[in-house]
């Protein structure tokens, strides 16, 4: 009994029909082409490149957007400055719109439209300047929005120990 048992557990029960010499050829040829891998890195390639690209250029456009956020925070800083060394509020306007428009002029990327907004209405010794300029950047990027609106504002404290006159 023991050995029937045995013979039992080792014969198949499910029996599988014969191929004929076309199946077992169609059968070894599709089998041996998904095997392979040639042109597998080929085709990884074509798929991979342009989100490469993509991501490139989203580096370059937002490497260029710091950039310009970081200029027009300069120039709104520097037209701040400008403005509290003038004596009278009208030349301080003027002041702070020449100094603006130099730091962004040598800025790259370059501002399409500017625009400077100075506050002198505490333009009095121990008073504050506030100048606010606004910038339209060129980002320059094919393919992505290429302009894009930065707006920075500067206070800047006039020296309570000087004379002003209006």
């Amino acid at each position: 009994m023991r050995q029937r048992a045995s013979q039992r557990l080792h014969r198949p029960s499910i029996r599988r029909h014969a191929l004929t010499d076309t199946e077992e050829g169609i059968h070894r040829r599709a089998a041996g082409l998904w095997r392979t891998e040639e042109g597998s890195a080929a085709t990884e390639l074509v798929v991979v490149t342009p989100l490469l690209v993509l991501v490139l250029l989203v580096m370059v456009a937002l490497g260029r957007l710091a950039t310009a956020r970081l200029r027009v925070d300069d120039a709104a800083h520097q037209a701040g400055r400008a403005a509290t060394l003038a004596r009278t509020p009208d030349q301080a306007r003027r002041q702070a719109g020449a100094a603006a428009g130099a730091a962004l002029s040598a800025s790259s990327p370059a501002c399409t439209r500017s625009t400077v907004q100075t506050d002198t209405g505490a333009f009095a010794p121990g008073g504050v300047v506030r100048v606010t300029v606004a910038c339209t950047a060129a980002l320059g990027v094919v393919g992505l929005p290429g302009h894009v609106t930065i707006t920075r504002t500067a206070v800047s404290a006039i020296d309570s120990h000087r004379g002003v006159s209006r």
